[in-house]
């Protein structure tokens, strides 16, 4: 007997999040053992309102725009779930035929998926995760779906900072990554630098504490230097003692808001060291550029939305699919499982590894890992500025 299949996004969206939503109904429109395939239409909560629609009806040029499509064409949440809205989830699945359950994004949704795949389990219903996030901190697998993108956004904006910064060098100019706990994006800015000197001259990662004289030192030599500096921080700096270097402007019982770090150290360095700063923070401008979308992220969003489903029809359930890195210079990645329990909200920074010693920059083992991410190289640049100073120096 067939059965429906049903597909949830949960959090943020990424640039390649609808990129997974068209592998997830390619491959379930292949399948003989799917009969409808519904998008909750708004997220987690839209399971208990029985917000259902059939994507299945979609025709192919249709979908295929989800490939270019930014935020979640289906709509996403981060409705707060109890045990009785678990509870009552699996008579919804049985009064819709609903036989499988995806669930697409990232630490909590996954934590959601886990729960939800638990009061399924002797219920002949499949739960299966697909892996999304922007800020690559799932944990176990290699990257995250959404990474890749935004990844070559921040790159991309960082060197074209950087080139604007060079042509008139008067300023410090400090750019905010998002990434509250991990300092994934923020670190690819890296990927920006053709040659010694390129921006980014500075990076700062929520991983190591931040020496606000340390900063200061590392600003004023560099200015003194180029007298234009590029500097890239996390939206989650935290000093010492593990607490935000910009105190909370406004406090709710789940979360609590910070002001701008940015806008922070453009000021510290105008008032500390009287050089003319600015802030720059893209926002959710780097999860949403599809003009910057990675095409090798976008690929690999398609491939892990097609396993979900194999998996799911196989029998598979309360499993996340997986990304690992095949060996050798050469990139390639292979799916797996990867049991619900073990990402459930797990948390993975970047290795110490990855980060120099100062804690102001990050290392050449991180930039050739990440590189195969964006897919291809960034625009390069001409400055013939450049050439003059070298002709100065011969």
């Amino acid at each position: 007997m067939k059965g429906n299949m049903l597909v949830v996004h949960g959090g943020g969206p990424t640039a390649v999040i609808n990129s997974s939503l068209y592998g997830v109904i390619t491959e379930a429109k292949k399948n003989d053992k799917i009969d409808k395939i519904y998008g909750a239409i708004g997220g987690s909560e839209a399971i208990l309102k029985e917000n259902f629609l059939d994507l299945g009806k979609t025709d192919e040029e249709r979908l295929k725009l989800l490939l270019q499509t930014p935020g979640t064409a289906i709509g996403s949440s981060r409705f707060e779930l109890w045990q009785d809205d678990y509870d009552q989830m699996v008579e919804i699945f049985k009064r819709n035929n609903i036989k499988y359950v995806l669930f697409n994004g990232g630490n909590g949704s996954m934590d959601t998926c886990g729960k939800v795949s638990k009061v399924c389990k002797d219920h002949d219903i499949y739960v299966v995760g697909i892996p999304k996030t922007i800020d690559n901190d799932l944990s176990i697998i290699d990257h995250a779906p959404g990474y890749g993108s935004a990844a070559k956004y921040i790159a991309t904006v960082t060197a074209e900072v950087g080139a604007d910064v060079k042509s008139l060098p008067i300023h410090v100019c400090v750019i905010e990554a998002m990434g509250r706990n991990a300092g994934w994006i923020t670190a690819a800015s890296a990927l920006a630098r053709r040659k010694q000197g390129d921006a980014p001259h500075l990076i700062y990662l929520p991983e190591r504490p931040f020496n606000e004289d340390e900063f200061l030192e590392d600003v004023k030599k560099l200015y003194d230097e180029l007298g234009g500096v590029v500097v890239v921080v996390s939206e989650g700096l935290k000093n010492k003692d593990g607490e935000s270097i910009v105190p909370p402007i406004f406090k709710t019982e789940r979360a609590t808001y910070y002001g701008d770090v940015s806008s922070h150290l453009a000021n510290l360095v105008i008032r500390k060291l009287g050089i003319k700063a600015r802030s720059e923070k893209p926002g959710i401008c780097g999860r949403a550029s599809i003009a910057l979308q990675s095409e090798v992220d976008r690929e690999e969003a398609v491939l892990v939305g097609q396993e979900a489903v194999r998996a799911a029809v196989a029998g598979e359930t309360g499993v996340m699919v997986g990304i690992s890195r095949r060996p050798g210079d050469e990139y390639g990645i292979e799916t797996f499982l990867v049991p619900i329990e073990e990402v459930m909200m797990h948390e993975r920074e970047i290795p110490e590894d990855y980060i120099n010693e100062r804690g102001n920059d990050v290392t050449g083992e991180f930039v050739k890992w990440c590189k195969p991410l964006i897919g291809g190289e960034l625009n390069e640049f001409i400055s013939f500025k450049d050439e003059i100073e070298e002709e100065t120096k011969a």
